[in-house]
């Protein structure tokens, strides 16, 4: 059902990183048809080439760039952001997919462990923002989505360094988003619970596992819903707090969990 307009993001220019995720992915398929330029960016450039064929065989009046980056690499940073500006103008509109899970128990965690995942999820993201911030904040107009997790709101087991880098994520969007809004830009972020990707299934399977239960046991014991959300209704949550109805969205954490926070 197509609930966006195909103009609600008209002369805007979105960069999505992470896109080869499912999150990402899905992000970019949808802001693609709401009349954005959109860059899309990741690690994988076969994964990235097969999602810019699959929206232009469906859109081809689609604005695209795809540009592959590692944003922990600073040269990478700068060229991604070069490569957009050369193609579509200076970017607007920012969504911050790039993730990894990781880490373990604290009895067992490594100082390479939690290095790896702060790095991915918080230091290299806050880098790249801050590179596109500066110009956004030129023009006094722009809106920025930061992906954290519900486990960037509250603990799970063996999740000490990915709950950590998403609750750093949180505190890094609420405290920018007092900062930009000055400057006509908002911040926000999603806190998505268990979504229908490869990362949300394996951390299912991992808990249904370490509890001795079904995969839909656990589904059903923890979601109110019964149900994991799809990427697809991450991405709406995203595309509108990228849009002008959600104008006074200022530094909000948005759940998207099926009531999973209820538990």
């Amino acid at each position: 059902m197509r609930i966006f307009a195909s103009e609600a993001l008209k002369g805007e220019h979105a960069l999505v990183t992470g896109a080869t995720g499912g999150i990402g992915a899905a992000t970019a398929k949808l802001i693609s048809t709401m009349g954005a330029a959109v860059t899309i960016t990741g690690r994988n450039t076969e994964k990235l080439e097969q999602l810019a064929s699959e929206i232009r065989s469906k859109y081809p009046e689609a604005k695209l760039c795809v540009q592959r980056a590692d944003i922990g690499n600073e040269a990478d940073r700068n060229s991604l952001i070069e490569a957009a500006e050369k193609a579509y103008g200076s970017i607007t509109l920012l969504v911050n997919c790039a993730g990894i899970s990781g880490g373990d128990t604290v009895d067992k965690l490594t100082k390479e462990d939690m290095g790896e995942v702060m790095d991915v999820n918080y230091t290299s993201t806050v880098l790249l923002t801050q590179l596109v911030y500066r110009k956004m904040m030129e023009k006094k107009h722009g809106a920025i989505v930061n992906v954290s997790s519900l486990s960037g709101l509250r603990g799970t087991y063996g999740g000490t360094a990915y709950a950590a880098s998403k609750f750093a994520l949180i505190g890094f969007t609420h405290s920018m988003a007092v900062e930009a809004i000055q400057h006509g830009i908002r911040v926000n972020a999603v806190c998505p619970g268990w979504v229908d990707t490869a990362m949300g299934r394996d951390s299912v399977s991992q808990k249904a596992d370490r509890t001795g239960r079904s995969v839909s046991e656990v589904l059903h014991d923890q979601i109110p819903s019964g149900r994991m959300s799809q990427p697809e209704e991450i991405a709406n949550t995203i595309a509108f707090l990228l849009t002008d109805a959600a104008e006074n969205i200022v530094g909000e954490s948005v759940k998207i969990s099926g009531g999973t926070v209820l538990h």
